[in-house]
Order: C-alpha cells, then structure tokens, then sequence
C-alpha cells in the first residue's frame, strides 16, 4: 500500500518506492543490528519521504491530491507528520501566497519577490540592476503579473533595476517613499498599503539609515522587509546619506520592535550568509540595539567604515529609478 502511494505521488518520492517495500516485506522483524523493528524504519522512511514531498510542492506545481495521499498513508501507519518551516528562500508559504528571496552576490542584497498564488498579482523588493533578466525570468516562468517594484530607500551602494524593469514590463509601477526624494510612480507615506491580489504590504517609516528609510509589513504582521534600518544582528549606518542614530534606534524600537516576537525579519543586505531572523531575537540578542540609546549613539559614532564603493554612481541613478546614463 505505502509503495503504491508513493508511486502516486511525485517523481522526488519514486526513488523511495523500492527501499519502503523492501521494508513492507520485512515488518514486524527485528533488524540485524539495533534491534529497531523493520516497521519503525519503514515509518522513518515514510515520515522522511513525507518531509521531502512537502518541501518539493512548495516550489512546484504538484497537486494537493498527492500530498494528501501521502499523509493519509502516514496517518494509517502512525508516522508523525514532520514540521516543515513555514518560511525560506525558494518557499510558497500556503496555497494563497508565493514567496522567494533572491541574492545579489556583488552588494550582498536581497530581492524579494512576493505574489498571490491565486491572482498572480505580485510585488518586487529592493531589485538591483545586475539581477534583472534573473528576476525577469523568474517572474515569467511563474507566470506572474508583475504591478509593483518598491525600493525600501534609495540605496548607496547598489543600482535599483526597477527604471529599466519598467521598459520591459508593461504597466509596472515604481515605488518609493516621498521623503526619499527620489522620482517614482508611487510616493509611499506612513500607512499606505501595497496591494497585489487579496494580500497587501502596509508602509511603516523608520528613517535613521536614510530620511527615506520605510519596514514594509504583511497585513497579518508574519513577515517584514526591513531595508537597510534593522538587518540581522545589526543595523543600516547613520554617517552619510542623511543618517541619524537616534532617529534609528527610535524608528526600530517603535515601529518593527512593537511587531510580535515571531514576524520574520528579512533586511535587503546580509554579509555573513544569514537569510532571516525574528523580532523576538533582534529585541533581544541584537548586540547594537539591546543597548541604550546613548550607547547605541556612541557606538554607531565609532564604526569607522569606508565609503560605499558605487555610491557615486547608485546615488544619482537611484534618485530618477535606477534609469540615470543608462
């Protein structure tokens, strides 16, 4: 029964088929070595199989119908179905929104892309210029209608691509906030929403890194995109650019510290290979934050880091959408 299921299923789950009869055929005998009865394994391989299914379905277009075959064959067999983590890179999160977090090698940014699974409405996060026909591609193969490209501020040491993703995407619009001073199709301000189907992301300022500094948050607070205000164990620089430390550490203590303590936190760069972390962990193991704010000030005062190199050139390009001289 559980190698006919698996059959069914997907072909990730057809190179299990044989070890699980195999193991079908042995059961209620003991092993050679553990004295592990061959049902317990043959459960492990099941829950294990059953793991994989899910994690492949999420980033794929296979039917509901197989995964509820497989879990029906866990139930009868007494297999613990395993937790799977709601959210990464690559993940369709449920059946009504698709997420994927994409990598710029070069700035150490992250892109986010964001859709609804029903409508195919989606939103695009701090896109970089060298990534475009990547995103493009991406965008296409999962048949998305793109309405949405939104920069959390203007960024110093990357190129936005979402001035030249409008000439290749008809009825695009750019977004920005109106206190960046930069040019785009949508000037964002406290509150505003970004819809894309039946979901939306609700615009929070948090100047400090830059004046045009904006969090934006899913509508039931599961997930935040931070910018460049609150990365993971650290926080966007205040010495250029219009920065203010206090303004920061009061911009993140007020507007993504009073979020819960389990919305995920997703910051457009990270510089030692982390992807994601949670507000409960920043409010509490962040090593500049968790300080005071005269400490935090004196620290973000002595950070001695060099110059952005591309600043010249991102700066005035970003402020007309990323289309300057090119």
């Amino acid at each position: 029964m559980t190698g006919y299921l698996l059959r069914q299923s997907t072909p990730l789950l057809f190179r299990m088929q044989a070890t699980v009869s195999t193991l079908e055929r042995l059961w209620g005998k003991r092993t050679m070595c553990s004295g592990i009865t061959a049902m317990a394994v043959a459960r492990r391989c099941l829950s294990t199989a059953l793991c994989r299914h899910r994690r492949h379905t999420e980033s794929s277009r296979v039917s509901e119908a197989g995964r509820e075959r497989l879990c029906s064959a866990a139930r009868a067999h007494n297999v613990p179905l395993a937790k799977v983590r709601a959210y990464s890179s690559g993940t369709r999160l449920n059946g009504e929104l698709l997420f994927r977090q994409l990598f710029e090698s070069e700035s150490s940014t992250y892109t986010y892309l964001l859709a609804d699974a029903v409508t195919k409405d989606a939103v695009l996060i701090d896109p970089v210029l060298e990534t475009i026909d990547r995103d493009l591609k991406l965008i296409g193969e999962l048949g998305l209608q793109l309405r949405v490209a939104v920069n959390t501020h203007c960024h110093a040491d990357h190129i936005t691509s979402t001035g030249l993703m409008k000439t290749r995407l008809a009825g695009l619009k750019s977004a920005i906030s109106k206190l960046s001073g930069a040019t785009a199709d949508i000037l964002l301000s406290e509150g505003d929403r970004i819809t894309f189907g039946k979901h939306h992301l609700t615009v929070r300022e948090t100047p400090g890194h830059t004046d045009g500094c904006v969090t934006l948050v899913m509508k039931d607070q599961s997930m935040a995109f931070t910018g460049d205000a609150l990365l993971i164990r650290g926080c966007g620089r205040t010495d250029f650019q219009q920065g203010c430390s206090k303004l920061l550490y009061n911009s993140i203590h007020k507007k993504i510290f009073t979020l819960p303590d389990n919305c995920l936190i997703y910051p457009a760069h990270d510089y030692q290979g982390q992807t994601v972390s949670t507000v409960g962990e920043e409010r509490t193991l962040n090593p500049r934050l968790t300080k005071s704010l005269e400490d935090f000030v004196t620290i973000m005062n002595n950070l001695n880091l060099p110059k952005p190199s591309k600043i010249d050139i991102s700066l005035p390009a970003n402020l007309v959408c990323g289309v300057h001289q090119i």
